[in-house]
């Protein structure tokens, strides 16, 4: 279980977008960078380096977000 205050103060190191914590995944993700971040034993690695990059389908699951096929939510 990641600390819900180390999550609000977190931030994506690529964007400083708001990171979303997915228990199931055990990561951070970040849809503004398209990234998602692992928590290895409760511990958030912050290095782009390690981050996975999320597919068209993980980012669908935002709301407002708009896949390249159909047109930007108004």
């Amino acid at each position: 279980m990641l600390d819900k205050q180390l999550l609000s103060i977190l931030v994506c190191p690529v964007s400083k977008g708001s990171l979303e914590y997915d228990r199931e995944k055990q990561e951070l993700v970040c849809h503004a960078s398209g990234l998602a971040y692992p928590v290895r034993d409760g511990i958030p690695v912050m290095l782009e380096s390690e981050a996975r990059v999320i597919g068209c389908e993980e980012k669908a699951k935002k709301p407002g977000f708009a896949s390249p096929a159909e047109p930007p939510s108004k």
